[in-house]
């Protein structure tokens, strides 16, 4: 499994557990022909003071294998895709991860990740260990990237989710996040009042874990 930025800076994150790295379970790489294509996405964002915030997704893709629990009740998926982020002005941070549920409609979130969803927070470069029931959803993602002079670009290639304990179906689906603004520190997170301040998100499509 390899997380990489392209840009800013380059990266690599080795997650525990229920997101694992593929070697030792099946050795699937980002080429691999029976890997299921996911859409290409976008989205763009226009600031109050005009700030342009573009958000691709291309070479996504999902395959299906054996979880490492060999007790009928994990699920697991690789997944790989190119993630990046334009900005017409400004510095900004971008994340990339994966909002992931078992026995969950996750076409239905949207912006709105509240009412009756169970959202834990978890990150791809931590030692993740969450067992998930009928109706939790956690969101893992990667370390926030700065975003300056103008672009950055994250790299996700045969990243193994594996969920435990759900005993039904799983799934997942990726969510890129991007915080802009003039005048954005994005080290500290301050806003020095610059500009307005601008979030965008884009949702891929939901792919099964199995």
């Amino acid at each position: 499994m390899k997380i990489s930025g392209i840009g800013t800076r380059r990266a690599a994150a080795a997650a525990a557990v229920a997101l694992t790295a593929v070697t030792g379970v099946v050795a699937v790489g980002s080429g691999d022909a029976n890997a299921g294509r996911l859409p290409n996405g976008h989205t763009k964002a226009v600031g109050i003071d005009g700030q342009v915030v573009n958000i691709s997704r291309s070479n996504e893709s999902s395959r299906v294998m054996p979880s490492m629990a060999a007790n009928g009740a994990g699920r697991a998926a690789a997944v790989s895709g190119v993630y990046k982020a334009t900005l017409s002005k400004g510095a900004g941070i971008m994340t990339v991860g994966y909002l992931i549920g078992c026995q969950v409609n996750l076409g239905s979130l949207s912006t709105s990740l509240g009412g009756t969803i169970s959202l834990t927070g978890a990150t791809l470069s931590g030692g993740l260990s969450l067992p998930l029931a009928p109706g939790q959803v956690v969101f893992a993602k990667s370390d926030a990237m700065k975003i300056t002079k103008g672009k950055a670009t994250i790299m996700i290639d045969s990243l193994a989710i594996n969920v435990e304990s759900c005993g039904g179906q799983a799934s997942a689906r990726s969510l890129v996040q991007v915080t802009a603004a003039e005048g954005y520190d994005a080290k500290d997170k301050v806003l020095s009042g610059n500009s307005g301040y601008v979030q965008a998100n884009l949702y891929g499509r939901p792919f099964s874990l199995g």
